[in-house]
Parts: C-alpha cells; structure tokens; sequence
C-alpha cells in the first residue's frame, strides 16, 4: 500500500520512467498463484511500468505468456521482462510508436511469431498533457494524444481480433475521468470517453465470435505518468481528494485486469470495473 503522501518531484518527458521515481509505484502481485491464465499469451501496451508492469506481473504468476509493447523506456521494459521471468514464465518486449498502424502490425506480428498467437489483450498505453486553457491546446499534443490514447487501441484491436478465439478477451483502460471529466486534461479525458464508447460498441461487435470486451477505469494511480505531467507540489498531494484519501498502486488495478482477462469474468462484457479509492461515477 501506498501512504498518503508522495515525495515532490516531476519528470520532463512523456510517459514517464518508473526507474526515475522517488517512491517506486507497487507492483508486486499479493496473492499466490491459482493457474487463471496457464497456457495463455497475453499482450500488455505501456507494459514496461505502472499499471502495464504490475498486470504483467500478475498475469505471468498466473500463468500465462506475456508480451509487453512500449514507446522507448528500455531500461523499465527490460526490469519489467525480468519480472516476468521470475515468475517463471516466458517474457517479450517490443518498442515502436503505438500511434503508427504499420508499426503496431510489426509488433503484433513479432509477438505471434515468438508465441503463435494472442489470448489476452490490454490496452494500456496513454499519454497526458496538461493545460489550464482549451484554446492553449497545440494541434499538435491533441493530435498526438488522440493517436497514443484510442488509435493506438484501435490498431492494436485490428491486428490482434482476426486471430482470437472463444473465450479469448480484450481489456481497455480507460479513465475516471471519462465519467467526470478533468478541467486540465480536456483531450486526455476526451479520448477516455473514446475508449469507453470503444469498448462499448466493440463488445456487441465481438459478442457473437465469444471474445469478450471490458475496461478498467482507474482513478488516482501512481505511475510514471503523474510526475510526468503534473508539477512538484501537485504530485505531492496526488489523489488525497479521493474518500479513501490516498492514490491508489498499480497492483490495485492489475487485479481487475486480471478479473477480466481470465475466465473469472465470462459472463462480462461491455462493462467497466471502477478502481478509484471510492470515488462515485455512472455506468
């Protein structure tokens, strides 16, 4: 568990390093494991830190395969397979812009090609700007923020789904603040609105194959991503407006992805799992 406070600190790139902060983001499973995905491969974008690390944790303990696809942290990416290989079983890592359809068709097809196909797909990998005026917005963050955040998801669902089967799923993160909206992350929270409907319209478009589709919206997490957008003194009291008071660890989320990524949750889908430290949103 976290406490109730962070160091001051703030990082000056996008998504952020996990090697670079002061207090490490928990990532560790807590529970043993029961055999929930032996036999699967799953694919993890941004798997090489926060929420996307400890879900590869996780679901390497349970047993499966997993593949992580990240932007350019190398160091965190390979901490990340070596995780996974301790857990004893098989990790992969493959870099690229998600926001590039041919170069997510190069990594699915890396990804096939080292484990002869995909069960599970997360779709994790984000970016956020923050600006406290919509008009300060650059043409180019919002365009660039809309290709990591939901094309990234979309190419990524395009080469995955033709070689999925029964009971195979896809779990998309979205964001609290797809349901509350976030005054100084207009077009991050846009394209978590995005995701939501995505999710939404593909689980009927998918219903029928067998392959399920769900999300995870998080609220106040700590990951690379809050020093890297936010200021110092910001980060400092990072997600204490929330009932439960303090921001939640990765491995609170992981455990959803898991929960919806194995057969745990096969009666779901189309539907979104809410780990916020106790905030109320609709749907």
């Amino acid at each position: 568990m976290t406490s109730d406070k962070q160091p001051a600190q703030e990082q000056d790139r996008q998504p952020g390093l996990e090697s670079e902060m002061t207090t490490a983001p928990d990532y560790a499973p807590r529970f043993a494991a029961s055999g929930r995905l032996k036999g699967k491969t799953v694919l993890i974008t941004g798997g090489d830190s926060g929420i996307g690390r400890a879900s590869a944790v996780l679901c390497a303990r349970e047993g499966a395969n997993v593949a992580i696809h990240y932007k350019d942290e190398h160091a965190d990416a390979e901490a990340t397979v070596a995780l996974i290989r301790e857990e004893g079983a098989e990790g992969f890592s493959v870099s690229g812009d998600i926001g590039q359809k041919d170069e997510v068709d190069r990594a699915v097809r890396a990804v096939i090609e080292k484990f002869g196909r995909i069960n599970v797909l997360v779709n994790n990998a984000a970016e956020q700007h923050v600006q406290d005026k919509v008009e300060d917005i650059p043409e180019a963050q919002l365009k660039r923020t809309f290709q990591t955040n939901i094309f990234g998801q979309f190419y990524m669902v395009q080469a995955v789904v033709p070689q999925m089967e029964k009971s195979d799923a896809i779990v998309n993160i979205t964001s609290v603040t797809a349901f509350r909206g976030q005054p100084q992350l207009i077009d991050y929270a846009s394209t978590k609105g995005a995701i939501l409907a995505f999710t939404r319209a593909l689980s009927g478009n998918l219903a029928s194959t067998g392959i399920r589709v769900n999300a995870v919206a998080p609220g106040p997490i700590w990951t690379p991503l809050i020093p890297a957008s936010f200021p110092a003194e910001k980060v400092e009291t990072f997600g204490q407006n929330v009932p439960m008071g303090r921001p939640g660890q990765p491995n609170e989320v992981a455990s959803c992805v898991l929960f919806l990524a194995c057969d745990d949750s096969s009666y779901l889908t189309g539907q979104t799992l809410h780990p916020n430290g106790g905030e109320l949103v609709g749907g």
